[in-house]
C-alpha cells in the first residue's frame, strides 16, 4: 500500500512540519485499517518518518526498510546543486538523473528507463505544492537537530524490528554515511551499498533490490 501524508499529491489537509507528527499519522491509518502489524518501507525523508513509527508505535511494526535516508542529527553535507534542483515541483528527467542516479553512462541509461516505468503508471498523483516543500524542509531541518542529553544517535538502540538498510555509494541528497550509521546503532538491522548508484538506489536496480526486499521479508 501506497500512503500520501496530509496535504501530499492526492491528500487533502495542511502538510505536517514535523517528523513525528507524520509518524503519527502513519499510525493513525495503521489502526484505521485494522491492521495488527505491518512492514514500513521509508524512502528519503519517509524513512525519518517509519523511524519514528518504529520508536513512537512499535507494536505496530514487524520490519523496517530505509531506502536513501538519513536520522535524527545526522550528516546534512548534501550538494550545493541539490538546493537548486530538488525543489522543483515537476523534476525534468535530467534532474532526476542528477538527484536519484549514479554518474555513468550504465547508470544513465537506468535512469532513463526509470523514468520511462514512473509514466507508465496510469493514475499520476498531482504535483507536490511549494506549502509541501516549505513544511518538509522545515521538518527535515528539525530533525537535524540531535536530541539533547544523549549520545549521538544512541536513540536508535530502541529499534529492535529487523531493519533493512539502503543506499547508493555516493547519494548527493542524504549522505551515503548516514546509512553507515543507522546500521551501526539499530541493533538487528543489516545495510547494503549499490555501485554506481545514488538517492534512488532501488530505482537504479529494481531487480536486485526486488530480491533483496523479499529475501528480508520472507527471513
Amino acid at each position: 500500500m501506497l500512503y500520501n501524508g496530509r496535504g501530499i499529491a492526492s491528500s487533502t489537509g495542511t502538510p505536517r512540519s514535523r517528523i513525528e507528527d507524520m509518524a503519527d499519522d502513519i499510525a493513525l491509518v495503521i489502526r484505521a485499517l485494522q491492521l495488527p502489524q505491518v512492514d514500513l518501507l521509508g524512502f528519503s525523508i519517509g524513512g525519518f518518518q517509519v523511524q519514528e513509527v518504529a520508536l513512537r508505535h512499535p507494536q505496530l511494526v514487524r520490519k523496517l526498510l530505509l531506502l536513501g535516508t538519513g536520522l535524527r542529527g545526522g550528516d546534512p553535507k548534501m550538494e550545493l546543486k541539490v538546493l537548486g534542483v530538488a525543489p522543483n515541483p515537476v523534476p525534468t528527467a535530467e534532474d532526476f538523473l542528477y538527484l536519484f542516479f549514479g554518474r555513468s553512462e550504465a547508470a544513465k541509461q537506468a535512469g532513463l528507463a526509470f523514468w520511462q516505468r514512473r509514466h507508465q503508471r496510469l493514475e499520476q498523483d498531482p504535483p507536490s505544492s511549494m506549502e509541501v516543500a516549505q513544511a518538509q524542509a522545515e521538518a527535515h531541518a528539525a530533525y537535524l537537530q540531535p536530541l539533547p542529553g544523549l549520545e549521538p544517535y544512541a536513540f536508535l538502540s530502541a529499534i529492535t524490528q529487523p531493519t533493512l538498510i539502503l543506499n547508493g555509494v555516493q547519494d548527493v541528497m542524504i549522505p551515503t554515511i548516514n546509512s553507515w550509521h543507522l546500521s551501526q546503532n539499530i541493533p538487528n538491522a543489516q545495510l547494503l551499498i549499490y555501485p554506481d548508484a545514488g538517492h534512488g538506489a532501488q530505482f537504479q536496480y529494481p531487480e536486485r533490490f526486488l530480491k533483496h526486499a523479499t529475501q528480508f521479508l520472507d527471513e
